[in-house]
């Protein structure tokens, strides 16, 4: 999988899934499971509640919640997941983009609450969509089960699996480059090329448009100042008099209030000079006196600057006009206005220059498209060179898995340039000598194809830094011989990923590093589900159930199993 985590070497090994939280989901009334690095088994009997994890996490990936899920007689029910990152970054830089709270101390949180008439899901203690979940979780949790393959059959999903293998992140991020320019390039140019001739009607509105507009001379910014003038010419006669009449008021002989101002100040004067201190209340009748003086003078000169020209008033009101006649046509507002001329006048120079212009983007496209050639090629190359690698790596792995005789191949196939290159991959698998190869997707047995997902795994490890794998009985339908290197293949991907495997194989959980058993019972009339670790005698014991007995041979098989060498490398 290529990913944020891609490539992160060492890092990837210590990131994991550290706790799951389920509450009331299924048969399961209250869990919490903290699992460890390495490769984890679970087992128990059929029916017992395996299925219910692989529940809990498919909703903690994102996959639509069914109130069906909820435990009976219960309202809600509650699944929480907490992964311990060492590099969180990039997990970081995705929630960052969602909007969301970032990782503390490495710690990603995601919980789903499943509600009878509601759903809820969080990431960090904030409110999520489901469809952040499922951004997020396809980098975290790699989930495989009898059912689960589709994935492995996409011929799209193929082509990322060689690409991590073959290392090509720079070629495809340099050819995916090229490629986006080429196809705008080419879009401009078929834009250009199929627009319809322009008719001598519309070349003479456009020039008629654009005439308009630049005679105006319009200036957006100084609109408002435009409208405060017309305001006040308009209004000229009017404000003379009311402005007339106020200074009359204040400089009236006797009776102006200037005079009963001064009157005023000089009556204070005389308490002042009786009375010191009453200065502390009457400073402010001389500052008003200042004021008054100050008013007047200023509504003398307004009466002087006021403009009674019947001409001025009426160019003002022609511009005016002028003005609210170009947005009503062009735009709400005069700087719509302008960008109409500028468009217009875009659109002319296209018409008029249209060959010209069709010629320069014909050349533009074809330089972007031997850009793009180049880059495809020289990614198609390291595909090619990496694909017989990849396939006899994968036929080494399906030897150890029990095809002796498989044959396994990257078929390339060149195609039209996409986003993703200039040619499609397709795996192929022949299980047995001198048959012919079929494409996976036409693989119809679930036990073939689960080891053969197994085998690309195998010979991905490296390059796939998904944090968790979870392996959903995928060793049903073999035998017992195979079971055990199916579980030394899990327990080396073990070495890289956190691995947990839902196994009715003992030679499978044998191997695991922890050993978790599921158990359900029945307490006051209700059937509970369980999951407890078991180590020592317990796990000894365990192991002697999946043997199918409790005989003394089968107990010194399960001690057997646990003793076995392990073929680890």
């Amino acid at each position: 999988m290529v990913s944020w985590l891609h490539n992160q070497g060492e890092a990837g090994r210590h990131q994991m899934l550290s706790l799951l939280k389920i509450r009331n989901l299924a048969l399961v009334e209250r869990l919490d499971w903290e699992i460890g690095a390495g490769l984890v088994g679970v087992t128990g009997e059929t029916g017992a509640g395996k299925s219910v994890i692989v529940g809990a996490l498919k909703l903690i990936l994102g996959e639509r919640a069914d109130k069906g899920m909820i435990r009976t007689g219960e309202d809600v029910c509650h699944v929480e997941a907490i992964f311990d990152l060492q590099d969180p970054s990039g997990v970081n830089s995705l929630l960052e983009e969602m909007g969301l709270e970032a990782c503390e101390e490495g710690q990603l949180l995601i919980k789903r609450v499943v509600g009878s008439t509601s759903n809820r899901q969080f990431v960090n203690n904030s409110p999520a969509t489901l469809g952040v979940l499922k951004a997020i979780g396809r980098n975290l949790v790699d989930l495989h089960g009898p059912h689960d393959h589709q994935s492995l059959l996409s011929q799209d999903r193929q082509l990322v699996m060689l690409d991590a293998y073959a290392g090509v992140d720079g070629e495809l991020e340099e050819y995916r480059t090229c490629w986006s320019s080429w196809k705008e390039a080419e879009t401009r140019w078929c834009e250009v090329r199929n627009a319809e001739e322009a008719g001598e009607q519309e070349i003479e509105l456009l020039r008629h448009q654009i005439a308009e507009i630049e005679a105006a001379e319009i200036d957006p910014e100084g609109e408002s100042e435009l409208q405060e003038r017309y305001q006040r010419a308009s209004n000229s006669a009017k404000l003379v008099g009311v402005a007339a009449e106020a200074l009359n008021l204040v400089n009236g002989d006797g009776t102006g209030v200037l005079d009963r101002m001064q009157e005023i100040q000089r009556l204070v004067a005389e308490i002042e000079k009786n009375d010191p201190a009453a200065r502390n209340w009457t400073a402010g009748v001389k500052t008003a006196v200042v004021e008054i003086e100050d008013f007047s003078r200023e509504l003398e000169r307004y009466l002087g600057e006021i403009d009674l020209d019947p001409g001025q008033t009426s160019a003002l009101e022609a511009r005016v006009d002028l003005l609210e006649s170009l947005k009503r046509k062009y735009g709400p507002s005069l700087q719509e206005v302008v960008e109409s001329g500028v468009k217009a006048a875009e659109r002319l120079g296209a018409v008029e220059n249209r060959g010209e212009l069709l010629e320069t983007l014909e050349k533009e496209t074809e330089v972007a498209r031997s850009a793009m050639m180049k880059a495809g090629m020289d990614l198609t190359e390291k595909r090619r060179k990496a694909g017989p690698k990849l396939a006899r790596d994968i036929r080494q792995h399906l030897a150890e898995l029990g095809f002796r005789q498989a044959a396994f191949e990257v078929n390339h196939q060149q195609q039209a340039p996409c986003a993703n290159g200039l040619d499609g991959i397709e795996f192929s698998f022949g299980p047995h000598p001198g048959e012919p190869l079929k494409p996976l997707r036409q693989i119809a047995s679930s036990g073939e194809i689960s080891r053969v997902m197994l085998s690309i795994k195998s010979a991905l490890a490296q390059q796939d830094q998904t944090p968790l794998m979870v392996f959903d009985e995928i060793d049903a339908n073999v035998g017992g011989e195979v079971a055990r290197a199916v579980g030394e293949k899990m327990a080396i991907l073990g070495g890289v990923h956190q691995v947990v495997a839902i196994t009715h194989f003992p030679q499978v959980a044998a191997l695991a590093s922890q050993h978790f058993l599921v158990e359900k019972r029945v307490e006051g009339g209700r059937t509970i589900s369980s999951l407890n670790e078991v180590t020592g005698e317990e796990r000894v014991a365990e192991l002697t159930r999946m043997l199918g007995g409790q005989s003394e041979e089968a107990r010194s098989m399960a001690k057997s199993l646990l003793n076995l060498p392990r073929n680890l490398t």
